[in-house]
């Protein structure tokens, strides 16, 4: 089914990048590299990353979950949403503030957007077709 496909899409699509993420968080030096951003991985920077990366595995964790049944845990989509919201907002931050040229920022920018876009449109069309298939069921067949 289309909607299941789209958003298993969405759940890897997350999956992959939250682990990518949480691998980074892990490993300072190679977060710095990575992100071309003008930043010292001291003790202190290492910390504040280290202590994000819990919760981006706990993240890919939860989207690992919601594949498991993705049209019931569909709204973990919407949950997402935030999150991708969250990391531009950084990451417009991080150009604004001199820390990480524009050129470094535009690939980031470019697959957050195609999240968003995806991970709403996924999340409508399986809404769609959930609702659509709930409506069209007799009260008798409902109850069954």
């Amino acid at each position: 089914m289309k909607e299941i496909r789209l958003l298993r899409i969405c759940y890897w699509w997350g999956i992959v990048a939250d682990a990518v993420m949480a691998v980074l968080l892990l490993w300072p030096a190679l977060f710095v590299r990575v992100m071309n951003v003008d930043l010292a991985p001291d003790a202190g920077f290492g910390y504040g990353l280290r202590m994000g990366a819990p919760l981006m595995i706990g993240w890919t964790i939860l989207l690992f979950w919601a594949d498991r049944r993705p049209v019931a845990r569909k709204e973990i989509l919407l949950l997402t949403l935030p999150v991708v919201v969250g990391y531009i907002l950084v990451e417009i931050y991080s150009v604004a503030a001199g820390l990480a040229p524009l050129a470094a920022a535009i690939p980031l920018f470019v697959m957050q957007a195609g999240m968003i876009l995806l991970f709403t449109f996924s999340y409508l069309v399986a809404d769609r077709h959930h609702s659509s298939r709930h409506s069209s069921r007799s009260p008798e067949r409902s109850a069954a």
